[in-house]
């Protein structure tokens, strides 16, 4: 009974796609680590607010762990400049660019290495003159020594998955790319926290430099009084010197200010993707950055979900367990199922006469017999390969968690700090209005006064700086937990669809 090669092949490869889809996969099914256990970040037991100040950005905050994250988590701070900076760069900033491009084309090393499960077909069309030696038989039905042979042909060609080796290289390129798709979250929150911190940076700068120059008219002030109490004889002129060597000083102190600020100014262009010469419209001060009055507090175990990190080193180790599957599945046997038909005749317009069809259908089995154990040890390099990702998986859980618990001091020791850097500049203001009024009656030296500006002045600088620390923990407290990703929808390419 003759069979149809067509219906043959069919039958075939179909058989070999069941068997192969049936198949096992070898090396080792991924599971997800466990998550940490553990309730809290610190040793001690924190209060769940901080500390408060009765000056702008001063006000308690409190820790909600049942609190989650929005995606454009900025936005509580309530400042539209910042909000609109904050867009704008994540549309512009070219290393979220080159990111979005990785992830794309990580997804398609993916679709492509899919191409594997199914049979490879070719076609092709020869045509050929051909002159036979006289001394030989023509191979042309006609028994010319001189002819033309045009040739159309089909071949396919399939790898029966057996072992699931090109199943586990699937499994790879995916978890791969789902490196490249964290690596991507990774890069929108340090964008987003870089520009809320320089943002910050800026205000603080800002602030500095106005307390600066108020203080620079106070000095001069108290020196025009000096300078009259000279006059008349009440001082020495090594007070006035005195005076003018601290007035000089706080005119020094605002040059590096206004250098500070110019070079944030660049790096939020920057980070905007402008250059520093187009600049930018926004101005930041901390009086129209708002405090949230609330702050999330995920939990260890919730935290390796959050965590763009995290994940990724999560991910690396999926791929890394796909690769020990793939290198088990290289030293095992092989089968190779070709196959091909067509026709073939003299000319082209007898292609399709009766006679001219050919087929053939073939499979084959290979299997390693020596390799000078090449197959051995690439088998053993991607176990250590796995070993090695599981150990930076828990080095990257164990740096998120200690960053969570450093932010946390921070958040309660930062607020802590401004109730008494405000404290402390109150008294010294308090200090320094009592010496000018003696000072005005002769019933104090010019030392007493200096100190008086000194520690005033310190403690304006220092009060500007706490309250900008304040606003950079709750920044350091959002990155810290992972930035809300998981809430936003801007990725097209992070859900891997085509």
């Amino acid at each position: 009974m003759r069979i149809h090669a067509k219906h043959y092949l069919r039958g075939t490869l179909a058989g070999g796609l069941a068997l192969a889809l049936a198949a096992c996969a070898v090396g080792p099914d991924y599971r997800r680590p466990p998550a940490p256990t553990a309730l809290r970040y610190t040793a001690e037991v924190q209060s769940d607010t901080t500390a408060s100040a009765p000056v702008p950005g001063g006000a308690a905050q409190r820790l909600v762990s049942s609190m989650d994250i929005p995606g454009q988590w900025w936005t509580l701070f309530r400042s539209e400049p910042l909000n609109a900076l904050i867009e704008e760069a994540l549309r512009r900033n070219a290393d979220v660019e080159a990111a979005h491009e990785a992830l794309r084309a990580a997804w398609e090393s993916v679709y492509a290495q899919r191409g594997a499960y199914f049979p490879q077909v070719e076609g092709s069309v020869e045509s050929t003159r051909q002159h036979i030696a006289s001394d030989l038989a023509s191979p042309a039905q006609s028994g010319a020594s001189l002819y033309s042979l045009t040739t159309a042909q089909v071949s396919v060609s399939y790898a029966l998955d057996l072992w699931g080796g090109t199943r586990r290289q699937v499994e790879s390129a995916v978890a791969a790319a789902n490196v490249q798709r964290f690596q991507l979250e990774a890069t929108y929150l340090t964008l987003t926290s870089n520009l809320a911190n320089a943002a910050i940076e800026e205000a603080s700068l800002r602030a500095q430099m106005q307390a600066t120059q108020e203080i620079i008219q106070a000095q001069s002030k108290i020196l025009a009084t000096v300078q009259r109490q000279y006059a008349l004889g009440d001082l020495p002129e090594a007070a006035v010197a005195a005076q003018v060597t601290a007035l000089e000083q706080s005119r020094a102190a605002l040059p590096p200010l206004q250098k500070q600020l110019a070079q944030q100014r660049d790096l939020l262009a920057a980070l905007s993707g402008r250059t520093p010469d187009q600049g930018i419209d926004a101005r930041f001060t901390l009086d129209d950055l708002h405090l949230p009055s609330e702050l999330p507090l995920s939990l260890p175990a919730r935290l390796v979900e959050q965590r763009p990190d995290v994940r990724a080193a999560e991910a690396q180790l999926h791929a890394a367990s796909a690769e020990v599957g793939v290198a088990v599945a290289a030293r095992l046997p092989n089968v190779q199922i070709d196959a091909s038909f067509g026709r073939a005749a003299e000319g082209a317009g007898e292609l399709f006469k009766a006679g001219s069809g050919f087929w053939n259908l073939g499979a084959g089995v290979t299997q390693p017999l020596f390799d000078a154990n090449s197959l051995r040890h690439r088998q053993r390099a991607a176990e250590a390969g796995y070993r090695q990702a599981a150990a930076q998986y828990r080095s990257a859980v164990l740096a998120a968690v200690q960053n969570v618990a450093d932010v946390l001091q921070a958040v309660q020791a930062d607020a802590h700090a401004l109730a008494a850097t405000q404290r402390a500049e109150q008294a010294a203001a308090r200090s320094l209005d009592i010496a000018r009024r003696q000072l005005a009656l002769g019933d104090l030296g010019e030392s007493a006064l200096l100190e008086a500006q000194l520690a005033w002045q310190q403690s304006r600088i220092a009060l500007v700086q706490a309250r900008a620390e304040r606003y950079s923990d709750t920044v350091a407290l959002f990155q810290a937990l992972g930035g809300g990703w998981w809430h936003r929808d801007d990725t097209t390419a992070s859900t891997g669809g085509k």
